[in-house]
């Protein structure tokens, strides 16, 4: 954008726009993933919808593609581009819970640490993240895991209504009797077809829950990850629990001597009666001795960014996923051979159970593709040292590789790395070919590409 139209869209929005001109673009144009080095023609922080809709007007009259930002955690760095107009809604912080119907709107810049906050006040909550820095929309667009999925579904299946920008600017709303088309696309299907400003989710009686980590020595993590394959098919669904490589970090809990060595680990989260958490956790303690552990009672939103610490903003991420239906020999096999491998703290592997209140719904209810799987495994790779990229990356591809054969084709698109273009389509599973059509009505000219990307049915 020349100066000329920047100074003409700042006239038509309340929030900043900055070019590379401004003093702030350097801060502007960053991502989490310190990775992606983007340079956009323009940043616009929008405070509003009409901000939103000022600056798709812009962009379509400069003949530019929209990359969209909400918390900023995309691990491709979805939300810059080289040469685009950024829409970034991190200003977009909203919340209203309505305590007597259960819901709650809240706009498209807020993280599921603000979503949190707003709701527990009122000992209400549904799915989001483990990382309470994540964006609720790109998190919930693509589905939506965490601790609450096998009670209450994913975020997106608790999703009652959305405003939508369009990518020729109009504003609409989607929902189970308006653009249901659109409301079916969105819940699943990503940011490819507008920019959702608000959405409307529903909310579900959790306040304070007992939960957290507990660590096994490695020689044991067969013994662990089977135990808990066995248990979670038909655990209380008030159980959520995941499978994880974790490098103990130097917390108090864990003894001196342990700390740096390379541990297996479940991370437990029971919603249900207190009482009744020991009995919960059960078959994961007798599976094999425990190392450390901090399990305890906490209100929900302390487990959900207990984690926080180990993905700060600005260190480097490449990321695999598979969804997996059965956790066969094979496959486990492929886990013991490098999850002991895991090459820094901040790395990890985490092995999400999505079966439960998932598994309820109508596969073609909505387009999340892959509901027939067990579970949805991420490789993630973090780390602070740009020198170890070599390296740490060849780590996670080495794994997907092994673990691959024995999996579905497709991973979890909000895992999905930024070469992963090649396995869109299974990525996105069943509901593939329908999006398509659906991209075609919506984003013909495919605006909004920067994403894990539907092209257009021609």
């Amino acid at each position: 954008m020349n100066e000329k139209t920047v100074v003409e869209l700042q006239g038509k929005v309340r929030g900043e726009v900055i070019g590379p001109e401004s003093k702030q673009y350097e801060e502007a144009r960053k991502v989490y993933n310190a990775m992606i080095d983007k340079r956009p023609a323009v940043v616009v922080r929008c405070q509003g919808v009409a901000d939103v809709i000022a600056a798709v007007k812009a962009a379509r009259a400069e003949g530019l593609t929209i990359a969209v930002r909400g918390g900023g955690h995309s691990v491709p760095g979805f939300g810059t581009a080289d040469g685009a107009l950024v829409i970034d809604l991190s200003r977009m912080k909203g919340i209203r819970v309505d305590p007597a119907t259960k819901t709650v709107r809240a706009e498209g810049g807020c993280t599921w640490g603000d979503f949190n906050h707003a709701t527990h006040a009122f000992g209400l909550a549904t799915t989001g993240g483990i990382i309470s820095t994540t964006g609720i929309a790109g998190l919930t667009l693509g589905g939506g895991i965490g601790y609450l999925t096998r009670g209450v579904g994913l975020s997106l299946d608790n999703l009652l209504s959305m405003d939508v920008v369009l990518p020729d600017s109009s504003f609409v709303t989607a929902g189970p009797k308006s653009n249901e088309d659109l409301f079916w696309a969105l819940r699943g299907g990503g940011g490819n077809f507008g920019i959702v400003t608000n959405f409307e989710f529903r909310l579900h009686p959790v306040q304070d829950i007992v939960g957290g980590p507990m660590f096994f020595e490695v020689e044991d993590a067969p013994k662990v990850i089977r135990a808990y394959d066995r248990y979670i098919t038909n655990a209380p669904r008030e159980l959520g629990a995941f499978f994880a490589w974790q490098i103990a970090p130097p917390l108090p809990f864990i003894p001196e001597d342990r700390q740096g060595d390379t541990l297996c680990a479940m991370v437990v989260c029971w919603t249900g009666k207190p009482g009744e958490a020991q009995k919960a956790f059960a078959p994961f303690r007798d599976a094999a001795p425990i190392v450390a552990e901090w399990v305890g009672p906490m209100p929900y939103p302390a487990l959900n960014s207990a984690f926080d610490g180990l993905v700060p903003p600005g260190i480097q991420h490449y990321w695999k996923a598979v969804f997996v239906r059965e956790l066969t020999d094979e496959a486990i096999g492929a886990h013991l051979r490098h999850g002991p491998k895991i090459p820094v703290v901040n790395s990890t592997m985490h092995i999400y159970p999505i079966n439960g209140a998932v598994h309820d719904v109508p596969a073609d209810a909505t387009a999340f593709g892959h509901r027939d799987a067990k579970y949805a495994t991420v490789i993630a790779g973090m780390w602070p040292d740009p020198a170890q990229n070599k390296a740490n990356t060849k780590w996670v591809r080495d794994y997907y590789a092994d673990l691959a054969p024995h999996s579905e084709k497709g991973g979890y698109v909000n895992f999905a790395a930024g070469d992963d273009t090649d396995r869109v389509g299974a990525n996105y599973g069943k509901s593939y070919d329908r999006l398509r059509k659906i991209k075609a009505k919506y984003d013909p000219d495919n605006v909004l590409r920067h994403n894990q990307n539907i092209a257009p049915a021609s």
